[in-house]
């Protein structure tokens, strides 16, 4: 739905001839029904829709803020399919205080999985407690950038807090063990470095940088520390072509409590459903590296608008390899590539893919609420003339684990924004090997699950006052959990807009297909009809 043409209210000023100052703050309201039928046995059920949202803009020349959110209350006509509160929404700031400190931050609010193996698909999520879970992230701290002498220097603080709510009903298959529920953790990151460019000191440009990190989660008693220092170089072989590398020491320790057990020797839980600490037990050792790192590659940079990097060196005790590709094809359109590998948990994965996204995204609002569960779209050119494509959360909440884990996989965003047409692509393929100790309730005991992924987006205005828009998207599961099936889903819907000066009406509809290997599968079919009024 392409709320992005409704009339915003609009406070504009100017400090200065060549930088115009904005501030859009648009709430709405709307009710719609929606009509869902599963086309596998004839079921149809109904629910009304009520929702209340802002969407906000602020571009200053200090400045640069976008955040969209909405909250919806469903109300079901008796069918059983049951009421709910649905929060949704995504915000990312940047405020310059002065020329070499910058506070930033970013908020999300969606719906995810709570167990790959419990059905449930994304599109569905906001309509259905079937396996989903209400995932609250942000993060927010200062940066600094600045020079002494020769040396560029930066730091940067973050203060990092998760918080997801117990799935719905988790339909398992007959003898699998349930896994423990995520419930909150906050995180503390501290980042510095000092370097130079090739030619200012010597031949070689180098850095000298390191790092901190410590998460406490609530689940488990479980603690994430982790610290790193290195060395880095950049030796230019022509003028767009240099060999890169690095050597550091990196230490990473990960504890956590056993869970509470009844006299069957079954895990207690509590009144939310998540494992219950034992008080009397030791912290055991779910993760533990402390080494030598080394890393070396190429970096190729044949003109200002295109950079690429690859390297591979050794981390967490076995070959590593990552790389990035950023390309802004042209001043509407941009294309980003990210290979990664770190040893990561929920929480910090969410908040550092977070922090990755651009300011200027998307923010067209899907109304059944799948819009951040996924593929985040670039808006275009930043005021400071980059172009970030945008970023994939899929990786993010393929499954909302209270386990640490190391996180390998390549993401792909291409995304095109050429005046009122907005188009979006994204692609990738994400590895998670689960960290543990053999204590019982371990189900993702030293297990490995995958995941592929592709999404499409587009919006296009058919006149001043109507627009429409389509989304597609599909991905497939590998399970490595004791009973764990392979699962794929896809999805294809679209939208039509119209405004009426403030009022506005709108209709979408989709259909929805999952399918579990040996087990169940489903096709469903939704509607939305929806009248808003804008303020």
């Amino acid at each position: 739905m392409m709320r992005w043409l409704a009339l915003p209210v609009v406070v504009a000023a100017s400090a200065s001839p060549a930088l115009a100052q904005r501030v859009e703050v648009s709430p709405y309201i709307e009710a719609g029904q929606v009509l869902l039928a599963d086309l596998n046995d004839g079921d149809v059920v109904t629910y009304t829709q009520l929702t209340a949202g802002v969407d906000a803009t602020i571009t200053t020349q200090r400045v640069q803020v976008q955040a969209n959110y909405q909250y919806q209350r469903l109300i079901d006509w008796g069918d059983d399919f049951g009421n709910g509160d649905v929060h949704s929404g995504l915000a990312r700031a940047n405020v310059q205080i002065t020329r070499w400190l910058n506070l930033e931050g970013g908020a999300i609010a969606t719906r995810a999985q709570g167990d790959t193996r419990g059905g449930g698909f994304g599109p569905l999520v906001n309509a259905s407690n079937v396996n989903t879970a209400q995932v609250y992230g942000l993060y927010a701290g200062p940066s600094v950038n600045t020079r002494v002498g020769p040396f560029a220097v930066n730091g940067t603080y973050q203060f990092g807090y998760v918080k997801a709510e117990t799935p719905g009903v988790v339909d398992l298959a007959p003898g699998q063990r349930r896994l423990d529920y995520y419930d909150e953790a906050t995180s503390h990151l501290v980042m510095g470095s000092a370097g130079t460019r090739a030619g200012t000191l010597l031949p070689i440009g180098f850095t000298v940088s390191g790092a901190w990190l410590r998460e406490d989660a609530g689940q488990l008693d479980q603690k994430f520390e982790g610290a790193y220092g290195r060395v880095d170089a950049v030796l230019p072989i022509t003028r767009t072509l240099a060999a890169v590398g690095g050597v550091g020491y990196e230490k990473i320790e990960v504890t956590q409590r056993d869970p509470l057990l009844d006299a069957q020797n079954i895990p207690v839980v509590d009144g939310a459903g998540r494992f219950v600490t034992d008080p009397a037990s030791a912290p055991r050792i779910a993760y533990d590296t402390d080494g030598i790192i080394w890393d070396a590659g190429v970096l190729w940079r044949p003109s200002p608008r295109t950079a690429l990097e690859a390297r591979l060196g050794r981390r967490y005790g076995s070959m590593s390899y990552t790389g990035s590709l950023q390309w802004q094809v042209s001043p509407a359109s941009a294309l980003q590539v990210g290979v990664y590998d770190s040893v990561t948990t929920f929480g910090r994965q969410l908040t550092g893919s977070l922090s990755q996204l651009p300011i200027n995204y998307i923010g067209g609002e899907d109304p059944f609420g799948a819009r951040y569960g996924g593929c985040v779209f670039g808006g275009g050119v930043t005021p400071e003339g980059a172009s970030n494509a945008g970023g994939c959360l899929t990786p993010v909440f393929q499954s909302v684990s209270a386990a640490t884990f190391r996180a390998r996989g390549i993401d792909a965003v291409y995304s095109i924004t050429r005046g009122p047409t907005r188009l979006g692509l994204g692609a990738g393929y994400a590895s998670r090997a689960y960290y543990i100790p053999p204590v019982p309730g371990a189900v993702i005991y030293r297990t490995r699950d995958e995941s592929y992924y592709v999404q499409g987006f587009g919006q296009w205005a058919l006149d001043s006052r109507s627009s429409v828009s389509a989304d597609l998207y599909a991905n497939y599961f590998a399970s490595g959990i004791e009973g764990g099936l392979d699962a794929w889903g896809g999805g294809a819907q679209g939208g039509y807009y119209r405004s009426f000066g403030r009022a506005y009406g709108s209709l979408t509809a989709g259909v929805y297909g999952f399918d579990v290997e040996r087990s169940q599968s489903d096709l469903i079919a939704q509607a939305l009809l929806a009248v808003g009024f804008r303020f």
